[in-house]
């Protein structure tokens, strides 16, 4: 996949800083989750039409209107995650706790003198919308090439001179003035690091950048070494839900939630090699092999609000059967990121340093975001008085996801990608690429990468007494990865300094609860067990050695989770 590389100048008033975000960050902060009260995640969800519960209004907001009387509740979760990474036969294993509070809310009930209207019912809920809590890391025992190699190779496909990456008394390479070349950051961290090294030919004034790795079959002085990661996400969504609905002759419920959302997302990655019989720059513009020992950091944030509209609809044509139907338009977010890195290195055993992106101070950048649209289909059968099956199929495209400037400017930002096999220069748009839109290339990557999931869900409740009930779920949501870039088959575009990306395959949840109602008291317990298999990737093969795959491991994630809500109708 061709690509050119995307420069805009820079507003001299802004201190102006290079984007970080990209086609894996939108999905980082958009990736769904099950969470909600004890009874709506002990039957995995499948409540879109059943409703009468503080969060499944929010899946479906016409479960408000089938509310007799008014409720309160809340709900608590402790989360038992681990993770698991596999690569070259070796196993590494991470755990960690978190404690939540998923649900919060009251629904008031209104009473109507009319059978055709009979109540009018208004809530607010909290709802914790995601979790991005997750810890995971690992060893690659045997590299085949080094990321300095990678970054060499961005310097390379940008043709940098060293002027490009080198500070000046009057130039700031993180920070070029208006009008300037901006060179990808991590080009210029590299450099500052001495992972890179140029080399430029006097008699064609071309420049090569060369990594640490090296593999000269002539003098059988190859590059060897081993890498590891660690990488740690926090944060989530949460949900501040104003729903009011009610029901038509009790047949017909319906009701619109207008959901205020606020994001909190972090991450710090740790990349590190160490090599052996390493080619690294020396006096004079030469090379010395040595070891080399080297840890690339990364730290990234973002946070926000954003707003989402939902309308849904509950048919009951008879007393055994109840339709459900709801959408949900895209959460629109206004977000902002700060982001930065550093490497810390030691070569030849005693040559050590450190090296910061603009000179130790974070960047930072605004954007708009526009998550996917969903719509929920549900049908739910109830037998007599004691029990319930019901089951629930969700759609959603994330390959839809969409980067936008806050306010537009003329001038805008300026924007890179990592690789390009075309030559660095003024914009080439072509297509149906707008030249006007400065996210047109991250857009471009996410309908390339992700895709629409599908999303089923069934539960039973089943009550052998009037106070008690049992009750069990099962969910599957769909990879949101298209096969071509979840198979290495496309050239994966990162952003800032943050080289390695994930990709997620499918998600299961197998869930169980029990529920207890005395009077107007109910207290519910769920157990839900979450498993999710994904692919971790340091970075996005060498152009200039595409045969040599970039260092990857397996990944297992799995939750356990116990939930208890407790609650008040009246």
């Amino acid at each position: 996949m061709k690509k050119s590389i995307i420069i805009f100048s820079l507003l001299a008033a802004s201190g102006g800083v290079a984007m970080a975000q990209g086609a894996i960050d939108a999905y980082s902060i958009s990736q769904p989750d099950l969470k909600g009260t004890a009874r709506f995640m002990g039957m995995a969800g499948a409540f879109g039409a059943l409703g009468g519960d503080l969060s499944s209004i929010s899946q479906n907001p016409a479960g408000i209107g089938v509310y007799r009387s008014s409720d309160i509740g809340f709900t608590l979760d402790l989360d038992l995650q681990s993770s698991s990474s596999q690569a070259q036969g070796f196993k590494y294993d991470m755990n960690q706790t978190k404690f939540l509070l998923n649900n919060l809310g009251a629904v008031l009930t209104m009473r109507l003198p009319s059978t055709t209207f009979p109540n009018f019912n208004f809530g607010f809920t909290y709802n914790k919308g995601a979790s991005f809590n997750r810890v995971y890391g690992g060893n690659i025992n045997t590299l085949r090439n080094s990321m300095s190699n990678y970054i060499a190779g961005i310097a390379n496909a940008n043709q940098l001179t060293e002027g490009d990456v080198a500070s000046g008394n009057d130039y700031d390479p993180y920070n070029p003035g208006y009008n300037d070349y901006a060179s990808p950051w991590i080009t210029i961290l590299g450099y500052d690091s001495y992972l890179i090294s140029p080399d430029m030919n006097p008699s064609t004034g071309v420049t090569n950048w060369y990594g640490l790795w090296d593999d000269n079959s002539m003098t059988g002085q190859n590059t060897s070494g081993s890498g590891s990661f660690l990488m740690q996400e926090w944060g989530g969504t949460n949900d501040f839900n104003i729903v009011f609905g009610g029901n038509i002759s009790n047949v017909l419920y319906w009701g619109m939630n207008f959901d205020i959302v606020n994001i909190n997302y972090r991450l710090s990655a740790l990349w590190g090699e160490s090599l052996d019989n390493a080619l690294v720059p020396a006096e004079n513009n030469s090379f010395v092999r040595t070891t080399a020992d080297w840890n690339l950091s990364n730290i990234y944030s973002v946070s926000g609000t954003g707003f989402n509209y939902q309308l849904g609809f509950i048919l009951k044509p008879v007393q055994a059967l109840r339709l459900g139907f709801a959408f949900h338009t895209p959460t629109w977010y206004n977000l902002n990121e700060e982001f930065g890195a550093s490497v810390d290195y030691l070569y030849g055993g005693s040559e050590s340093g450190y090296a910061t992106v603009n000179n130790g101070y974070l960047g930072y950048n605004s954007y708009n975001l526009r998550t996917p649209w969903k719509i929920i289909a549900s049908a739910a059968g109830v037998i007599g008085n004691n029990l319930i099956l019901s089951f629930d199929y969700e759609w959603a495209n994330y390959g839809k996801m969409h980067f936008s400037e806050p306010t537009y400017y003329d001038n805008g930002w300026f924007d890179y990608y990592p690789y390009s096999l075309q030559n660095t220069g003024p914009v080439s748009y072509s297509g149906f690429l707008n030249p006007n839109d400065p996210y047109a290339y991250e857009n471009l990557d996410i309908s390339t990468y992700y895709k629409s999931t599908n999303t089923f869900r069934a539960g039973v409740e089943f009550k052998p007494t009037s106070s008690f009930s049992i009750r069990a779920g099962y969910a599957n949501v769909s990879s949101p990865v298209r096969k071509e870039a979840s198979g290495n088959q496309e050239i994966i575009y990162t952003s800032g300094t943050q080289p390695s990306y994930r990709f997620d395959n499918s998600t299961n949840y197998i869930t169980f609860g029990l529920g207890y109602r005395y009077k107007h008291v109910y207290v519910d317990l769920a157990y839900v067990y979450k498993h999710m298999d994904s692919e971790y990737h340091a970075y996005s093969p060498d152009p200039e050695n595409p045969q040599i795959p970039s260092p990857q491991s397996k990944l297992s994630f799995t939750n356990n989770q116990i939930v208890l809500s407790a609650g008040y109708r009246f």
